[in-house]
């Protein structure tokens, strides 16, 4: 099969990407074609099909007129439509299946897609079908506002950022793309990583087909170790502020004997560092980002890992990446999470945003490590069966069967 794999960043930029080019990667091991589309960036890996990506879009510099344009193509991408026909063309696919895609790509293809009469599925990576803004966020806080297409709501509060223009535009583009174009309607199958999510959209009034897959790992390429070597515990991820990294670190804030070791990086790494100057915090390390094996060896060395989100985490890759190492994770009680952390089966979870809820539940398997070992041996079984690569691929391959039929109908 020929398939089509879309993602607007071609470069590992977030755990979205990791899945598309881990989602390419088992697919080619199979046997199929992958055609890529996406977005010309410096940090691009080398691609065939790089001639047809679209232009580097970038919303923060550049003249007044520049910004202009990279505004409209959040509305509507000329130029990604007609690069995607001329990829279409060249290449005839059998099946398109899209990641992010909004703003620098646009809904747009959608149309050269079902012009050709090619069936897409499209994986959610976030609540962008739901909420204007995408994270079901304002001012740090859950916002479900936009709920029965209330998009205007995104404008009045501000959810998107400090500027106005930007809320104005991903208000317009809501309204645009949902009620005008109705451009969603060509997606023949969405993909939800995680049970809350589908339930989510459904909730807030997205009426297409969802079906749950989780993503998955190639749990035999990665070495558990349920043991630590030294009394470390890990978050590793993006530095933002919706991660609840400020709670993390008030919660282990002079617990002696445990040190935290925060890995990634993102917006919040100075308010970090300075957090912990300010405090005279000596038991956390700032430690930048690292790449695969050097994390991994963190990990293992670790007792366990930390994922205090205070937003709806999907189905977040750091818990799967840590249950492949044999390690339980302390997950906040929020959004996906509960699904992977079962509570004092392959981890433990705590109130959102509660930092002695949080440290409370540290002390308790810092106090009892034959629970970590065995969380941890839980932890290994259910990324082996979960998150299982060939389930992941069989149920993919339903999928796809799925949307070739519905695209005939």
């Amino acid at each position: 099969m020929k398939i089509i794999l879309a993602n607007k960043f071609f470069y590992l930029k977030g755990g979205s990407e990791f899945v598309f080019f881990d989602t390419a990667k088992y697919l080619q091991d199979k046997g199929h074609e992958v055609v890529f589309f996406s977005m010309k960036h410096p940090q691009n890996l080398p691609s065939l099909y790089d001639r047809y990506f679209v232009s580097n879009v970038d919303y923060s510099s550049g003249g007044l007129g520049s910004k202009i344009k990279a505004s409209l193509n959040v509305l509507y991408s000329f130029e990604a439509k007609k690069k995607i026909e001329e990829l279409i063309k060249r290449e005839t696919p059998d099946i398109a299946h899209l990641h992010n895609i909004y703003h620098q790509i646009s809904p747009s293809i959608l149309h050269s897609l079902k012009k050709f009469n090619i069936p897409v599925v499209l994986t959610l990576h976030d609540y962008k079908m739901a909420c204007a803004s995408y994270s079901m966020l304002c001012n740090g806080k859950i916002c479900e506002d936009c709920k029965g297409g209330r998009y205007y709501k995104c404008l009045l509060k501000g959810c998107s950022a400090d500027s106005g223009i930007k809320n104005l535009l991903v208000t317009m583009e809501m309204y645009l793309h949902h009620n005008m174009l109705r451009i969603y309607e060509l997606v023949d199958i969405f993909i939800a990583p995680s049970r809350f999510l589908k339930d989510k959209l459904e909730e807030m009034g997205f009426k297409r087909k969802i079906v749950y897959l989780p993503n998955f790992i190639k749990t035999e390429e990665v070495v558990p170790e349920f043991r630590w070597s030294e009394k470390s515990i890990v978050y590793f991820g993006r530095l933002s502020r919706e991660k609840g990294l400020f709670d993390l670190i008030d919660a282990v804030n002079n617990f002696k004997g445990i040190t935290l070791k925060i890995i990634g990086k993102g917006p919040l790494k100075e308010d970090i560092r300075n957090k912990i100057v300010a405090e005279n915090i000596d038991n956390v390390m700032l430690l930048g980002y690292k790449k695969e094996k050097e994390l991994k060896d963190e990990i293992r060395k670790s007792m366990f890992v930390i994922l205090p989100s205070t937003c709806f985490e999907n189905n977040p890759r750091s818990v799967i990446e840590a249950f492949a190492l044999g390690k339980p994770v302390v997950g906040s009680n929020i959004g996906g999470i509960p699904e992977m952390v079962k509570d004092g089966h392959t981890g433990l979870t705590f109130e959102a945003g509660n930092s002695r809820d949080l440290r409370s539940k540290i002390e308790y398997l810092v106090n009892n490590p034959d629970r970590i070992i065995e969380m941890g041996k839980n932890a290994r079984l259910f990324a082996e069966s979960e998150f299982n690569a060939e389930r992941h691929y069989e149920r993919l391959m339903e999928i796809y069967d799925q949307a070739r039929m519905a695209a005939r109908l």
